[in-house]
């Protein structure tokens, strides 16, 4: 069995003092406390929320974990946090996602989907010359009948539809990623609140402001304040353009997260009775003509699970209906397609709302067009004591896990090289 650790326990009461503070307890803020802590420093690691793991969160469900967020290790081959899997007795699931197919055809037959695959293709080749806007909507023919549908798979991939997507933003990140994806079977929440098992943690501790007027930085928490050398900070960009951290100096970070705003990605989670006839993995894209529309896992990992995603249009449409309105309209949709007498079959147990999650505010990060550099800006301090770690601060792995947790270890190992 995996080792889950302890470090999800909040503390009594927060020190007052530290040489380091990491605040944020994503894949990137224990990326960096864990680097920080095995270098023999003074770390502390502050979460606003509960628990550990920011968009990455594993609830059990019947015996079974359930990813409410992150749950694919993308660019597998490279990703850091394979090895920590496996170091850690979590199970590495390596079978290939089905995301190009539609299970027996169902309401998307084979002909439509070679020409919306086709219409993607021409989309990802025109990309490789950005238009003057910089905007990925302006490269779809206007008479295009797979409009709406570019619009859900951009959804799915970015958490914005193609109007809000930087062309350039985009590019960089399909060269930097490699085509294989895996999964974490215990869940990838899981595995990142595991790998900050021993580390100095405060628990429900926002930070609210930091300020670096002195020789040493004093941070402002609910909690009380902080006196440390220096800060990480891994808040997700919607909470830093929010104005909750107070960052006195620090306008232009502040703006460059406006201008990288959280798309949504949310999940539904529906136990099954039977199913033995469907292949594990199996997948059913809802509706291939509408932008507001799901994207389905059939017995996922081959258990009794359907698991539904709802990216961009769609999951803002569906978030202002909340949980019980968004699994309603996915039942309807699966059962368009299945039949009627799966809606006996299917019980909704779990689910997810990115936007409306206190201490993130969204999803993962997409550059609006032309302002992809605004990840450069976001990753360069304006003073050396103060870092910004996070998927949004890498330029070619933002939105993932695994280059949420590279801007972390880059942003430690940039103090400990600066205090050598």
């Amino acid at each position: 069995m995996p080792a889950l650790g302890s470090a999800a326990e909040p503390t009594g009461g927060v020190r007052h003092e530290a040489d380091i503070v990491v605040i944020g307890g994503g894949a990137a803020g224990v990326a960096a406390t864990h680097i920080l802590a095995d270098s023999g420093r003074d770390v502390l690691l502050l979460e606003a929320g509960d628990r550990l793991g920011g968009r990455a969160h594993t609830v059990h469900v019947a015996g079974l974990p359930l990813d409410l967020g992150a749950g694919w290790l993308h660019s597998a081959p490279k990703n850091p946090w394979v090895a920590i899997a496996e170091s850690r007795g979590f199970t590495v699931d390596r079978a290939r996602p089905r995301w190009g197919e539609q299970w027996h055809e169902l309401g998307f037959s084979p002909a439509e989907q070679r020409a919306a695959w086709a219409a993607f293709t021409a989309f990802m080749q025109a990309m490789r010359t950005p238009p003057p806007s910089d905007c990925a909507s302006d490269l779809i023919p206007a008479d295009s009948k797979w409009a709406p549908w570019l619009d859900a798979l951009s959804g799915f991939i970015n958490g914005a539809p193609m109007r809000e997507m930087s062309v350039t933003d985009w590019l960089a990140y399909d060269q930097a990623s490699l085509d294989t994806d895996w999964r974490v079977a215990e869940g990838y929440g899981a595995l990142i609140a595991s790998h900050a098992a021993g580390l100095p943690v405060a628990l429900a501790t926002p930070a609210t402001a930091i300020h670096a007027s002195g020789r040493q930085l004093r941070i402002e928490t609910r909690r009380g304040a902080i006196v440390a050398n220096a800060a990480i900070i891994t808040v997700s960009t919607n909470v830093l353009a929010s104005g909750a951290i107070r960052l006195p100096g620090h306008d232009t970070i502040l703006h460059a997260a406006s201008q990288l705003p959280l798309g949504l990605a949310d999940k539904l989670f529906f136990t099954l009775d039977g199913g033995a006839e469907i292949d594990a993995n199996a997948h059913l894209l809802g509706n291939p003509r509408s932008a507001v529309t799901g994207t389905y896992t059939l017995r996922a990992f081959g258990r009794p699970i359907v698991e539904c995603m709802l990216g961009g249009e769609g999951a803002r449409a569906l978030e202002k209906e909340g949980l019980d309105g968004a699994a309603a309209f996915a039942l309807d949709e699966l059962c368009s397609l299945l039949g009627s007498d799966w809606r006996k079959r299917l019980r909704f147990v779990a689910g997810s709302a990115w936007g409306r999650a206190d201490h993130v505010l969204g999803g993962y990060s997409h550059a609006l067009p032309g302002r992809a550099e605004a990840r450069n800006v976001l990753a360069t301090p304006v003073d050396a004591r103060i870092r910004f770690a996070g998927e949004a601060c890498s330029t070619g792995e933002f939105s993932t896990v695994h280059g949420a947790y590279n801007t972390g270890v880059a942003a430690a190992q940039a103090l400990l090289d600066q205090a050598a």
